[in-house]
């Protein structure tokens, strides 16, 4: 079975392309589409709302012809009553305390079925508003019938009490509002009203807000489309850099004037990534050329001892030699071919420190190690002069303790290659808890390192241009490992300038190098120990110039 192919957080497999649809047109039917929705939603509730006022208002006069026909009782008939509350349309019942029932205007089937009169219209008679026919001051009527004088007139009307509305209620069922309600008399009535005006109204309405809004989105589209394209102009900028850049113009930046913002943000996070891939392309070229330059000065190195080891094999190979000049030749190959190995194994060294070397570290004595590398160099012998001095109470560090004596070793061959007669090794303590460390400085009296070449004498197969005679060994590794054995005790190897001579600690004129480690707590133990110790020693020591860097250096002669 095929095993499954992870995928990432989102879901979709590692490598999938991205979807890249236009963000313009994006935005710009996003936008719409929400303001057509808001849009609708507002044309919904203006509806609702205006449609629940209309029918408010239809109860409300239907509540007055109401009060209005409580006025009217025992001024008028029944008949009379009806038809005055029927105008504008309306389907009216009256129902008087005997149970004789008076119907006028349309009945509600006919309200139902179709358009009627506004019911919204002004109740005729005492309510106020014109009357369909008659007068409310009484007299005769157009048609030859009398009209009931107007309840709200001084004269005497017939009983002595005032009839009232004593109760109502209001059925609506969509299409009809019927309006029931009881007098104190005992009259009943029941004003039922059409709702196809207001229908009609809500869709005046609709048609108005619906075209309101089309017009508007079709405005709001247009103008969305300018005001993106006018938004979006950054990332059109941002393209144009990109590809500018893909051309050849690495200086190229987009410098936001505003880096809080989304497309601030956005354009730092872009000029930061072009910062580090030009930082990383730069370094690459340098690693590359840094590589070219060791496989090339490798191969140089490299190709000195072994022509002489295959010119010496081939002499004593084809040629008739006596005893002396055998032996010598004897002696050239063994030289050259431990030459040559020193060299494929400080290059080795290298590339384990390059991958990661693996370390021992333990509490130790730097002054300790710094001693031994003293006496490894008393045991060459030579005409240089090495002392070892300590200042006081030297706190511990955590080492690997052979790693370090290459580190101090490696700085000790440097300064007895180059000294004319004498070498100083002060192992001294600096900075106080977290920030102490412990410094091992390498002093000679030889004619120093120019401030130009402090850092170049670190890198690989680098001498100067006096020590490249090959003749005194030296393929200029011993420094370079030297650093990256400190590098990886979190520590380091500099070489100071020529001013740090001066002061309180001239030094001995020459060049001046120096290992610095990170101090450990110590323990009260290490603290007594090193109170026993503290005391100035001098080892005066000798050995005989080596070659530039790398520890054990010494040649057979």
């Amino acid at each position: 079975m095929t095993p499954s192919r992870s995928r990432g957080r989102s879901g979709s497999a590692p490598g999938a392309p991205l979807r890249t649809g236009s963000l313009r047109t994006r935005t710009v039917v996003a936008v719409t589409a929400l303001l057509a929705v808001l849009l609708l939603a507002l044309a919904l509730t203006v509806q609702a709302l205006v449609g629940d006022r209309l029918r408010a208002q239809v109860v409300e006069r239907l509540g007055d012809r109401a009060a209005a026909a409580a006025a009217l009782v025992g001024t008028v008939d029944d008949d009379d009553l009806a038809d005055r509350l029927s105008a504008q349309g309306v389907s009216v019942v009256v129902t008087s305390p005997d149970g004789g029932a008076v119907t006028a205007g349309p009945s509600p089937d006919d309200l139902r079925a179709g358009p009627g009169a506004d019911p919204l219209g002004e109740l005729p008679g005492p309510a106020g508003g014109p009357r369909d026919s008659g007068s409310a001051t009484g007299g005769t009527t157009g048609s030859g019938g009398t009209t009931p004088p107007d309840p709200t007139s001084t004269e005497p009307t017939s009983g002595d009490a005032t009839v009232s509305v004593t109760s109502s209620s209001v059925v609506d069922d969509g299409d009809l509002i019927r309006y029931e309600a009881v007098l104190s008399d005992g009259t009943e009535l029941a004003l039922t009203a059409g709702t196809s005006s207001i229908d009609d109204t809500l869709a005046t309405l609709r048609g108005v807000l619906l075209g309101a809004s089309a017009a508007f989105l079709l405005l709001a589209a247009g103008a969305l489309v300018l005001v993106v394209r006018r938004t979006l102009r950054p990332l059109e900028r941002m393209t144009a850099v990109a590809r500018s850049i893909s051309g050849g113009d690495r200086g190229r930046r987009l410098r936001p004037t505003r880096p809080t913002t989304e497309l601030g943000r956005t354009a730092a996070a872009f000029d930061e990534m072009l910062d580090d891939l030009e930082r990383a392309e730069g370094a690459a070229l340098a690693a590359e050329a840094r590589l070219r330059s060791f496989v090339s000065d490798a191969a140089h190195e490299l190709r000195t001892p072994v022509a002489g080891i295959q010119a010496a094999a081939d002499t004593l190979v084809r040629a008739q030699l006596d005893d002396d000049e055998r032996e010598r030749l004897t002696v050239h190959v063994v030289r050259e071919s431990l030459r040559a190995g020193r060299l494929i194994g400080d290059m080795l060294l290298m590339a384990r420190l390059d991958e990661g070397l693996a370390l021992d570290p333990r509490p130790l004595d730097v002054a300790e190690v710094a001693r031994g590398a003293a006496e490894r160099q008393r045991v060459r012998g030579g005409d240089v002069a090495v002392e070892v001095v300590t200042d006081g109470p030297v706190p511990p560090v955590a080492g690997d303790p052979d790693r370090l004596g290459q580190v101090v070793g490696n700085l000790l061959d440097n300064a007895v290659r180059h000294a004319r007669s004498s070498v100083r090794v002060s192992v001294v303590s600096r900075g106080v808890d977290d920030t102490a460390e412990v410094i091992v400085r390498v002093d000679d009296d030889g004619r120093g390192v120019d401030d130009a070449d402090r850092e170049r004498v670190f890198d690989r197969l680098v001498r100067l241009d006096e020590a490249r005679a090959r003749g005194d060994g030296g393929s200029g590794l011993g420094l370079p490992i030297a650093r990256a054995i400190a590098r990886a005790h979190g520590g380091d190897v500099v070489c100071l300038p020529r001013a740090a001579g001066g002061g309180a600690d001239p030094g001995l004129g020459g060049a001046r190098f120096e290992l610095r480690l990170p101090a450990t707590a110590r323990s009260a133990t290490q603290s007594a120990a090193a109170q026993s110790s503290s005391a100035q020693t001098e080892t005066p020591l000798h050995a005989h110039p080596t070659w530039h860097g790398g520890a054990e250096r010494n040649r057979p002669e």
